[in-house]
């Protein structure tokens, strides 16, 4: 496994960390945690997408 694998492997868990933390945000009524937590599932895949797209190049 490369480096490029790799750090898209960690983005990839951390965005499906933060999708899991946005379920159990609505089971446990926080909007505060929803919010946050897709800002930073969100953040996380545009990181994602922009270091592909330079790795690409």
């Amino acid at each position: 496994m490369n480096r490029y694998q790799l750090v898209t492997l960690i983005l990839a868990i951390c965005v499906t960390a933060c999708l899991i933390g946005v379920g159990i945000s609505i089971g446990e009524q926080s909007t505060l945690g929803v919010i946050g937590c897709l800002v930073v599932a969100f953040g996380l895949m545009g990181f994602g997408f922009s270091y592909k797209r330079k790795h690409l190049r």
